[in-house]
Order: C-alpha cells, then structure tokens, then sequence
C-alpha cells in the first residue's frame, strides 16, 4: 500500500477550536474522514472516501484523491482555503 502524497497539502479546520490541519496524503485523508466528520455519508464524502482508498492501493491518482477531498472538506465547510 501507498501514502498516496498530495501535491499540495489541503488546510482543513479541525476540532472544536478550529485549528488548521494540514492534510497531505490520501491515508491522512482518511483518518479524518472516517473520524467525526460532518456530512458522513454525504455523495462527496463517499466518493472522497473511494478515492482515497484508491490512491493507497495504486488504483486511483493522488491528484484525483485530493480533487475528491477538497471536494468533501468544501461540503462539510471545514476546507480553509477558497477553491481553485
């Protein structure tokens, strides 16, 4: 299995206090993911979740793991950045 390294780490507000996490893999994606995340078993999760997956088993493009997670971190409003 891989990390599946994002090409840029992706700023999420994390916890109760709001403090920014930096995620920079596919499996670091899915720690958070699978943890207490607003919107779990939203379209967006699942499809950040699969792809995720994806990525530490070869199968799918870190690029398209990130693309997934922005996505699901967007819908649940924890991503700390403005979409590109």
């Amino acid at each position: 299995m891989k990390e599946g390294w994002f090409s840029s780490p992706v700023p999420v507000s994390a916890g109760f206090t709001g403090d920014i996490r930096y995620v920079s893999s596919a499996r670091q994606a899915i720690a958070m993911l699978t943890g207490n995340w607003h919107g779990q078993g939203s379209a967006k999760h699942l499809a950040a979740l699969r792809a995720c997956q994806g990525a530490i088993h070869g199968h799918v493009s870190p690029a398209r793991a990130r693309e997934a997670f922005v996505e699901a971190a967007d819908e649940a409003r924890v991503l700390a950045e403005h979409r590109e």
